[in-house]
């Protein structure tokens, strides 16, 4: 029997024979000893794990895919209609006030101006309704190019300090330069906080003032569980710097409302935030006066700040954006089911042709031998017995 060699090292010497068992050098056999495996438990048995859970496959058929498309047009058509047609009726007037605002002998110097303490920032403008606006009339102020999605500006805050009065010194340092005076901790901390939005707007018709709504302008989630109702402002726009807004310190942040509003980041550079309500109607072509106080720096950063008043609809406000997707997802819909239709009328027209006794030979392979023969089977053949005989 052949023998090959398996190991060899300096004590012994020994081959492996094709049976299985091995030679040593004193010419005997011994087994060689099998691996030992571990030995596995089977896993319990499961219906997932076997793939036995009941599934659902349907067959998609052309008749199924023309039904579906037609049931998302007529769906999405109405909708889109009813959405464009109440953002069209939504009354919406926009100023832009940032540029106006400025003395003509700051023109050069705005800068300058917008910084300084003593200088007064009354700025009035006047305003046309074009529509009857129906109460409650929301006020908006709008800020262009303020990124408050950047990641170090929006984490700049502490989320405890502004829930629990016993963490006022808690996560300080999310807070960036804006952490304490002196050794006294800064409530609310953070960059967002200091930079709150602090123009003002008051509003009169006809020499009477209109009284502007600043409750329950922000989500109540918010008022409830992130801000505190025993947690007031501390040290507030006292370091070297001024940012924005001055807290008031006698009101909990719970129920300063502004601060919550500015306090939610904005997911793009251009944002709406509210600033209050007029709870009374408003007639066309009657002029509102508007008295701003011009005190929030967007000059630094090149931004523009715009006063928004706006009715709003059952879809929010005036937004034409939404009921042109549900058109044109509803348009595109019909076009598809209409499309496919005459597809599958006219294909499923030729092969009815196509299957017509008469314009189809039916033929059958037949294996005769080793040599293939292809018989019709609208002819007869009567030397096929004699082949097979």
């Amino acid at each position: 029997m052949a023998m090959s060699p398996l190991l060899e090292d300096d004590t012994t010497l020994f081959d492996v024979n094709l049976d299985g068992t091995s030679t040593s050098e004193g010419g005997g056999y011994e087994p060689i000893p099998a691996s030992k495996t571990k030995s596995e438990k089977p896993p319990p048995y499961s219906r997932f794990t076997q793939q036995e859970l009941p599934a659902c496959k349907p067959i998609v058929t052309p008749k199924l895919v023309i039904a579906a498309f037609t049931l998302i047009g007529i769906v999405f058509f109405p909708i889109g209609i009813a959405a464009l047609s109440a953002s069209n009726k939504v009354v919406e007037i926009e100023e832009r006030y940032d540029r106006e605002c400025i003395p003509p002998i700051y023109s050069n110097r705005i800068l300058q101006y917008i910084q300084s303490v003593g200088t007064d920032k009354t700025c009035t403008r006047r305003l046309t309704v074009p529509k009857h606006m129906k109460s409650p009339v929301f006020i908006y102020y709008q800020l262009t190019d303020f990124y408050q999605n950047y990641r170090i500006y929006k984490s700049s805050r502490s989320d405890l300090q502004l829930k629990s009065k016993a963490d006022e010194s808690s996560e300080l340092e999310n807070c960036g330069p804006v952490q304490k005076v002196g050794d006294k901790p800064i409530v609310p901390c953070g960059l967002v906080a200091w930079s709150m939005f602090n123009d003002t707007y008051s509003f009169s018709v006809k020499g009477k003032a209109l009284i502007v709504n600043k409750m329950n302008i922000a989500w109540e989630s918010d008022k409830e569980g992130r801000f505190g109702s025993d947690v007031y402002p501390k040290n507030s726009q006292t370091g070297d710097v001024i940012g924005g807004a001055t807290l008031n310190s006698s009101i909990p942040l719970s129920e300063q409302e502004d601060l919550i509003v500015w306090m939610r980041p904005a997911a793009l550079r251009n944002f709406r935030k509210l600033y209050g309500r007029i709870d009374v109607d408003l007639e066309a072509n009657e002029e509102i006066k508007v008295e701003i106080k011009n005190n929030y720096n967007s000059y630094g950063y090149g931004g523009e700040k715009l006063l928004v008043l706006s009715t709003t609809s059952a879809f929010g406000g005036k937004n034409k954006f939404l009921g042109i997707a549900y058109l044109t997802v509803g348009g595109f819909s019909f076009v598809f089911a209409i499309v496919f239709a005459i597809i599958h009328r006219f294909k499923r027209r030729n092969m009815d042709l196509v299957n017509t006794p008469g314009l189809q030979r039916k033929k059958r392979h037949v294996q005769i031998g080793l040599d293939p023969m292809y018989l019709d089977l609208d002819k007869t053949y009567d030397h096929i017995p004699q082949i097979l005989s």
